[in-house]
């Protein structure tokens, strides 16, 4: 959870090394999405979200966290100070946890309600919204925070994003953030992983929220508003499918 502002960000980034360079960032994503694709087909029913999510963690401290902590905030890792060596101080915990709240809550805010009219329109729903509050609420979003978002974050905006970024400078600005050929590419590969764990061309869909919770990495310093998002959409985006009767 981060509440960095984007120089300090970039100063983290100047002092830190880098682990790998731009073209073994792009290896290492191939690598651990054709492991991580592999495991979700070959684990057993019901634990394939659990080994994917797991297999972009091992794959986070092998890269990035093993290392020291100029590293680790310099790739967005450091969580309010959760991943640190270093002594945790709990009030740089809450205090960054609530600015990546906060931020996650407000691009919510701005992009659910348009999501919500597209969904209906998309689906050609047509009745009223029926909520039904599933018996497994808090089971859910813990899984899809801890077991979905969290892990896929810190490897795409954390590890690979970060990496390439610092290979290829962004040069874009857009809302506070600097963009560039890393954050596209970041949030292509991520669509393409989704792909090839279940062929449809309705997962290459993901590019898009990818775009954004690639941006709030970028305009935040860290992961943390990203990942909490991340799990906002996903739980946001079941809620509709079983509110209508969809799934």
């Amino acid at each position: 959870m981060s509440g960095e502002e984007p120089a300090r960000a970039d100063d983290e980034r100047e002092r830190a090394p880098a682990t790998v360079g731009a073209w073994h960032a792009l290896a290492a994503a191939a690598i651990v999405t054709g492991v991580v694709t592999a495991a979700s087909y070959l684990a057993p029913v019901g634990y394939a979200g659990t080994f994917v999510g797991g297999g972009f963690l091992v794959a986070c401290y092998v890269l990035v966290l093993r290392h020291d902590t100029a590293t680790v905030r310099a790739y967005g890792l450091a969580l309010g100070g959760l991943t640190e060596t270093t002594r945790l101080d709990g009030r740089r915990l809450v205090r960054e946890g609530a600015v990546a709240l906060g931020w996650a809550l407000g691009l919510a805010a701005l992009t659910f309600p348009p999501f919500f009219f597209g969904f209906r329109l998309f689906w050609h729903v047509e009745g009223p919204f029926r909520f039904a509050a599933a018996s497994g609420v808090l089971d859910e979003a813990a899984g899809q925070l801890l077991v979905v978002a969290l892990p896929e974050e810190a490897f795409f905006r954390g590890f690979l994003q970060t990496a390439l970024d610092r290979a290829w400078r962004p040069r874009v600005r857009i809302l506070g953030a600097e963009l560039g050929l890393g954050y596209l590419l970041s949030a292509a590969i991520f669509a393409a992983g989704h792909f090839f764990t279940l062929p449809s061309p309705a997962r290459l869909a993901v590019f898009f929220p990818a775009l954004a919770f690639g941006w709030l990495r970028a305009r935040t310093g860290g992961i943390g508003a990203g990942f909490v998002y991340h799990a906002l959409c996903n739980l946001f985006a079941s809620a509709l499918v079983h509110g209508y009767g969809l799934g």
